[in-house]
C-alpha cells in the first residue's frame, strides 16, 4: 500500500489515506481533459452494491459516528440511531432526477453519493443545485444543518432555490460532485443547472467556481478518508477527489495545463513495474445484504491487474476454513472456482466475474473468495456475506386522499400495516393526459410522496416492497383540480350517471370515447357516440378520455 503524502496544501491530513500500489497509475502525467477522464477510465467500472433496498446496511458501515450507532446526517442533527432507519431516506446527494432517474446505471446505487438523510431536510432540499443562499430573503427551509432559499448573485443556474450545506460539510459536497461528473461523464444530463453535456469540463462555469472554493475552505476530514476507504472496500472504486483534493485544482482551477505528476503527490515508492492485482483489493466485501429463502442475489466483481505475469492467469476460488463455513451458498459464474487469464486482466477493461448468493437454509453466511496466480505478491482475499430471511409476506397497502392539492402539485398518502417490515414503497402513478394514460413509478422512502408536475387529472395506487418481493396493489386514488361530480360538461360533452352506466350528452357526434379505470387501464373504447347515449359499466370511478375533450373527465359509477 502507499500513503499518499502532503503534496499540497489542499491534502489536509492526507497522510491518513491508504491507496493500493498502483491504482492511479494511468493518471500519471496527464493534464486537463485528458486527465479527468483517464480518471473516469480507473474508478467507472466498479463492483455494484447488491441493491436499494440493502442500502441501510451499508450505511451502518459508512456513516455512523465513531464508537456509535448515531447515523452520521449531513443533512440534520437530530440524533437517530441505527440500526433503525425510521425518519430517514436514502439520499442521492447529486440528485438522480438530472440524469433522469433511470435505475439502470451504476450511479443510481453508487455509495460514493449516497447519504442518509432525515426525511424533512431531504423533501426540503429536492433537487436542488448547491449554493450560497441569500439570506436577506425569506428561507425556504433552514435547520441548523441544511438550508434552501434564493441563490445569491451569480449562482443557481436558473434554478428557483439552491442547497447550501453546513461549512464543515461544504467540502464533502463538492468531492463528491467532483467525484459525480468524473465517474459518470459519460451520462447524459437533463437538468443543467451545474453542469452541461460534455466530458470536459462537464461542470459549468459557476459552479466550477463555488466548487473549488468549498474544496479549499473545507479541507478532507477523517470522516471522509474513513468513508472512503469503507466504500472502496464495497465497490472496489474510491473518490480520487479525496485521496487527492488538489486533482481539482489540476483539472478545473490554476493547476490547468500542469501534468499531473503521480510521484510527487505520494510517499513512499512509485514502482509502476510491479506486478498487482488493482481490483479487488484486499479485504474487500461484497455485500449480498438479505435475501429471501429461494431467491438468488448476484454482484459482478471486476478482476483488473496491471503488469500481471503474461501467459498465466489468476485463480479465483471459494474458500471455507474455521471461521466461515458458508461456501455451499455462494459462486463464481456458477461454480465454486474460475480463472481470469492475465492478459484479459491487464487489459484496461479488465474481467467481470459474476458471485452469487442462493442461500438453502435461514441464517448468516460468510465465506472468503480468495484470487493468487499471475505474478502477485501472496493472494487477494474478498469477503462474501448475506443473510437468508423467509419470503416476507406483504399486504396490500391502503392508498388514502391526497392532500396539499395545488394547481401544479399534490401529496400522495397511504399507509401500510405497522407490523410489516417494508424497504420502501412503489408509487403507481397515471397522468390523464388528451386521449393518453402515462403511468410512470416512482419510489418512496416515507409512506407519502410529494408530486411536483400534477398534470391536473391523475390517479394512484402502492405498492410496498420487502427484499425484492411486492405487495399487491392497493386501491386507487383520483387525484384531480376540479374534483369528482355527477355531471361533467364542457361545450362538446356531458356525462350523467344512471344506475349500471352512464349517459353521454353531445351537441355533436363523439368519433371516439375511451373509459379507463383510475390505474390507467383501457376499459372500453366506444365509437360514433350519438347524442343520449347509454354506456353499461359496473359500479366504480372512471376517466373519460376523448380528442375532443380538452381534459379527461371523471366519475362515479354506482348500480343504485
Amino acid at each position: 500500500m502507499w500513503v499518499v503524502g502532503m503534496a499540497a496544501a489542499l491534502s489536509g491530513v492526507a497522510a491518513d489515506r491508504l491507496i493500493p500500489r498502483g491504482y492511479y497509475n494511468a493518471i500519471d502525467g496527464k493534464s486537463e481533459a485528458e486527465l479527468k477522464t483517464a480518471l473516469f477510465n480507473v474508478i467507472n467500472p466498479h463492483t455494484l452494491i447488491s441493491s436499494y433496498s440493502n442500502l441501510p446496511q451499508y450505511f451502518q458501515v459508512t456513516d455512523v459516528y465513531p464508537q456509535s450507532s448515531r447515523w452520521w446526517d449531513m443533512y440534520s442533527d437530530i440524533p437517530l440511531y441505527a440500526p433503525s432507519f425510521r425518519g430517514l431516506n436514502r439520499e442521492h446527494s447529486f440528485p438522480k432526477s438530472w440524469w433522469g432517474g433511470s435505475t439502470e446505471t451504476p450511479a443510481y446505487i453508487d455509495l460514493n453519493h449516497l447519504y442518509p438523510s432525515e426525511a424533512a431536510a431531504n423533501m426540503a432540499k429536492s433537487n436542488y443545485p448547491l449554493g450560497t443562499v441569500d439570506r436577506t430573503k425569506p428561507l425556504n427551509f433552514e435547520n441548523g444543518v441544511t438550508t434552501v432559499g434564493i441563490a445569491v448573485s451569480g449562482q443557481g443556474g436558473g434554478a428557483n432555490l439552491v442547497f447550501e450545506p453546513a461549512d464543515e460539510y461544504k467540502g464533502d459536497f463538492a468531492r463528491t460532485y467532483f467525484y459525480m461528473v468524473t465517474c459518470y461523464q459519460n451520462l447524459t444530463w437533463k437538468y443543467l443547472f451545474m453542469v452541461d453535456n460534455n466530458t470536459y469540463p462537464t461542470l459549468n462555469n459557476w459552479s466550477r467556481k463555488l466548487l473549488l472554493e468549498w474544496n479549499e475552505q473545507d479541507p478532507v476530514s477523517q470522516k471522509e478518508i474513513d468513508r472512503n476507504e469503507a466504500v472502496y472496500s464495497y465497490q472496489n472504486n474510491r473518490n480520487p477527489f479525496i485521496d487527492f483534493p488538489e486533482l481539482a485544482e489540476y483539472i478545473w482551477g490554476d493547476y490547468r495545463g500542469q501534468a499531473f505528476v503521480l510521484s510527487e503527490h505520494l510517499d513512499g515508492n512509485y514502482n509502476p513495474g510491479t506486478p498487482e492485482l488493482i481490483n479487488p483489493s484486499q479485504g474487500s466485501v461484497l455485500e449480498f445484504g438479505e435475501v429471501a429463502l429461494g431467491s438468488t442475489m448476484t454482484a459482478r466483481l471486476l478482476v483488473h491487474g496491471e503488469n500481471l505475469t503474461q501467459g498465466t492467469s489468476l485463480r479465483l476460488r471459494i474458500y471455507d476454513n474455521a471461521e466461515t463455513n458458508g461456501a455451499a451458498h455462494f459462486a463464481i459464474d456458477g461454480s465454486n472456482q474460475g480463472t481470469v487469464s492475465a492478459s484479459v486482466a491487464n487489459s484496461p477493461q479488465g474481467q467481470w466475474v459474476t458471485v452469487s448468493y442462493t442461500p438453502r437454509e435461514l441464517g448468516q453466511h460468510t465465506t472468503r473468495l480468495v484470487i493468487s496466480g499471475a505474478g502477485i505478491e501472496g493472494s487477494v482475499g474478498v469477503g462474501l456475506r448475506g443473510e437468508c430471511l423467509p419470503v416476507p409476506e406483504l399486504s396490500a397497502p391502503v392508498a388514502e386522499a391526497a392532500s396539499n392539492v395545488t394547481a401544479t402539485s399534490y401529496t400522495a398518502n397511504w399507509s401500510s400495516p405497522a407490523n410489516e417490515v417494508v424497504d420502501y414503497w412503489v408509487v403507481n402513478r397515471t397522468k390523464y393526459i388528451g386521449s393518453s394514460a402515462e403511468t410512470e413509478q416512482l419510489l418512496a422512502e416515507e409512506p407519502s410522496l410529494t408530486i411536483t408536475d400534477f398534470c391536473g387529472s391523475e390517479s394512484y395506487t402502492v405498492q410496498s416492497v420487502r427484499l425484492g418481493y411486492y405487495s399487491p396493489e392497493s386501491n386507487a386514488v383520483s387525484v384531480t383540480s376540479a374534483g369528482i361530480s355527477a355531471v361533467e360538461t364542457n361545450a362538446q360533452l356531458g356525462i350523467s350517471r344512471l344506475p349500471g352506466g352512464l349517459l353521454v350528452t353531445c351537441s355533436e357526434p363523439i368519433a371516439v370515447l375511451r373509459i379507463f379505470a383510475p390505474s390507467g387501464r383501457l376499459i372500453q373504447t366506444v365509437t360514433d357516440v350519438e347524442n343520449n347515449s347509454f354506456i353499461e359499466l359496473p359500479a366504480g370511478v372512471y376517466i373519460i378520455s376523448s380528442p375532443q375533450l380538452a381534459i379527461p373527465l371523471k366519475t362515479i359509477v354506482n348500480n343504485e
